[in-house]
């Protein structure tokens, strides 16, 4: 049997912050930096308020 959590993200560490216009330069950056250490970046807008979300995952 298939282990399904190999797949899967771990969620390590989210922050909500005001809307910064060239964040997705910074999530980029240490996208391309980090990839090799298991880890990745994202980036979300809450429509809502305004704010951006930053999430790290660990791979």
């Amino acid at each position: 049997m298939e282990n399904q959590n190999k797949d899967q993200l771990l969620v390590r560490a989210k922050q909500s912050f005001n809307s910064y216009e060239e964040m997705y330069k910074v999530v980029d950056f240490l996208n391309k930096n980090l990839k090799d250490k298991g880890i990745i970046v994202g980036l979300s807008k809450n429509i809502v308020d305004n704010n951006m979300i930053i999430t790290i995952y660990e791979v």
